[in-house]
């Protein structure tokens, strides 16, 4: 009976398997893990599974440290294998959902892996799912994955939605404490998966279905999506009539009720803001409905790179130059600051379409090694007084707390500040906004 189940996670002997070690499944099985369960990752990555194996992390928020750890103690494995999935009692599902050329919603990953879990599915067992993803995919496409004539969704197994939540290199929020949204495809599959959930979150919100969990993430990341957009065009607005955006939000930021602030920078990056309201769009198109104000949001967010390269040249062409020819040294190349994470990175981005107009690019990103740039394999410069002095111009892209900003000013012949980060200097003869 169910009543084993729930017995199992009250006392931490629930066998936890996790699908997918990415930005994701890593945190959470490493969580799952801290409170006591034994899991098990598969993922298709052999090199991933051998560093899991190995105690090495390759995730910014768990270290190397804590995931040797629990390897050691015998609570955190990896595999390639799906028949993991059929000695576990919990199953979380962590896989990528990425859009495709045209924007429309990948679910491939989500797909084949529900297939093997289907093959493999034990009775009584909990299939949580955590991708994000458009409203329904819980109950339209896994649902009829996994469900069979003798097999019956909230008796015999059980199913529902929880969206991931986690900030890559946030150390305030956490996956711990971060509350946790998480709706059941019946009410008995919401109170089991939320019994699992709290014994490794503080906070868990039940809600009345998948729909509404699903929905759920997808409204907070176009919300940001939506908010980012407008204050890159407000900033591109500011450009023209000589107004500092930055001062302007701050400004603002004073009012105390309705108002949050929001601030310009490169475009969007990592897996969620960039991807997510093109899920929803694509759903929404099913029901007669266009949302054409988020549409003209990812869309703008979209078209900033390329902005910021016009300005580039802009400055460039100012002061008697081409960007074909100059040399450019890009500081960051992650995708936000202070992580490794280079996912739909608009650094990357922006590296990339000036290589392409022939300029020199060079970078500086203690965080990333070595990136490529199309065909180009580019390695990490070292920032010192020589290398700044030698560029035509040093493009801040993302703001590490690391980078020294004195130095950068003091040595670089011209610097275009994409971020923000060099108005608490004073105005520099060399320093110019964009």
């Amino acid at each position: 009976m169910m009543e084993g189940l729930e017995r199992k996670i009250s006392d931490r002997t629930a066998r936890v398997c996790v699908v997918g070690l990415g930005y994701v499944g890593l945190p959470t099985m490493v969580a799952i893990a801290r409170a006591g369960y034994a899991t098990t990752g598969i993922e298709l990555n052999r090199w991933r599974v051998n560093e899991v194996n190995a105690g090495r992390s390759y995730i910014d928020d768990v270290s190397s440290e804590t995931l040797a750890h629990f390897v050691n103690q015998g609570k955190v494995g990896a595999t390639s294998s799906y028949d993991a999935a059929a000695e576990s009692d919990v199953v979380i599902v962590c896989v990528p959902t990425p859009v495709d050329a045209h924007k429309e919603p990948d679910l491939a990953p989500l797909r084949n892996a529900v297939e093997e879990l289907a093959e493999r599915m034990m009775v009584h067992q909990l299939l949580l799912l955590q991708s994000t993803t458009f409203p329904g995919t819980t109950e339209e496409v896994v649902l009829p994955r996994v469900q069979r004539l003798d097999r019956q969704v909230g008796r015999d197994f059980y199913l529902a939605f929880s969206p991931e939540r986690i900030d890559p290199g946030n150390k305030v929020h956490t996956l711990a404490n971060i509350p946790k949204v998480v709706g059941g495809v019946t009410p008995r599959c919401t109170e089991v998966a939320s019994a699992f959930l709290e014994t490794f979150v503080d906070d868990v919100v039940a809600v009345s279905s998948p729909r509404v969990a699903e929905m759920t993430k997808l409204l907070e990341n176009v919300f940001r999506s939506v908010n980012i957009a407008l204050v890159n065009e407000l900033s591109e607005l500011g450009n023209r009539m000589g107004i500092d955006v930055r001062e302007v939000i701050e400004a603002a930021s004073t009012k105390p009720f309705g108002y949050m602030p929001f601030y310009p920078g490169v475009g969007v990056g990592g897996h969620c803001i960039p991807v997510d309201p093109f899920y929803l769009s694509w759903k929404a198109r099913e029901y007669d409905f266009y949302v054409n104000f988020i549409d003209l949001a990812a869309r703008t967010n979209d078209n900033r790179p390329y902005y910021v390269v016009s300005k580039i040249g802009d400055v460039l062409g100012e002061r008697g130059k081409t960007v074909r020819g100059s040399r450019l040294l890009l500081l960051g190349m992650s995708f936000k600051e202070d992580i490794r994470d280079t996912r739909n990175s608009p650094a990357l981005q922006i590296a990339g379409m000036l290589v392409q107009k022939g300029a020199s690019v060079s970078y500086s990103d203690e965080f990333v090694p070595e990136v490529l740039v199309g065909d180009l394999r580019l390695e990490s410069t070292a920032l010192d007084e020589r290398v700044l002095s030698e560029q035509d111009a040093v493009v801040v892209l993302v703001r590490h707390s690391y980078y020294d900003w004195h130095s950068v000013v003091n040595h670089g012949q011209l610097i275009m500040d994409a971020q923000g980060a060099l108005r608490n200097l004073g105005p520099r003869m060399n320093v110019v906004a964009i």
